[in-house]
């Protein structure tokens, strides 16, 4: 499996409204950086990440492993919280709604500056993605019909694994550096980066009661000129 909403320049779509949206989004996307970069001030990663010995890496992998398990054990989850994607001359940012029920996703953005929204949903069987001009959309790849209606990079179903810190199955070898906590603070796999914040006390993001395992409250998701950043504002258990 391979899981994202906002504003955005899509097929069939006039160059006045494309023309408008470029405007607002480049706005809204630097708002969204903004707001990022004052909440994660504490929990920000090291410019330069720990040096492990081969005996703490050891360590570091083991928990990891035990980590992803309890992960694949919670397999339906939900959660609320904000998007910024930038895709070369695309872009946009929104309020995203994630649910993933086992290999089942539904992943909504609704963006602020256009009032509009869309639904990218699907399993491992294909994808829809609803709410944009000229109709439902559907294909066999969640995240090349996203691309092809959006101009948006996002690796929606590697990511619906990265974005609860766990290695993506099913594309490839990772690598991994861990912080001092042993939590992961960057994984690198199928040509992405994705950095890593955890939340602390006061940071305000909920976690669901529910949940036993720590889940980050902020990634930072990069290939080439694709960019992709999540701010969790809640998790939710939904098992």
């Amino acid at each position: 499996m391979r899981a994202c909403r906002l504003p955005f320049t899509a097929r069939g779509v006039g160059l006045t409204v494309r023309r408008l949206m470029r405007v607002g989004l480049l706005a809204s996307f630097a708002l969204l950086l903004a707001a990022c970069a004052g909440r994660a001030t504490r929990t920000s990663p090291p410019a330069a990440l720990p040096a492990l010995s081969v005996a703490e890496q050891a360590v570091a992998d083991a928990r990891q492993a035990e980590r992803e398990l309890a992960l694949q054990q919670d397999s339906q989850w939900s959660l609320v919280g904000r998007i910024a994607v930038a895709s070369g001359r695309n872009g946009g940012s929104g309020r995203l709604e994630w649910a993933q029920h086992g290999g089942r996703f539904e992943v909504s953005v609704s963006a602020p500056v256009t009032r509009q929204s869309w639904t990218l949903g699907g399993d491992d069987g294909g994808a829809r993605l609803d709410g944009l001009e000229g109709g439902r959309r559907d294909g066999p790849d969640a995240a090349q019909l996203l691309r092809e209606a959006t101009g948006w990079d996002v690796p929606v179903p590697a990511l619906a694994y990265w974005i609860r810190g766990a290695r993506a199955s099913g594309f490839g070898p990772a690598r991994l550096d861990y912080g001092p906590d042993g939590r992961p603070v960057r994984i690198e796999q199928a040509g992405w980066t994705i950095d890593y914040r955890w939340p602390e006390p006061g940071d305000g993001v909920a976690t669901g009661a529910e949940s036993a395992v720590p889940l980050p409250s902020r990634i930072d998701a990069r290939r080439g000129e694709a960019r992709v950043k999540l701010v969790i504002d809640a998790w939710g258990v939904d098992g």
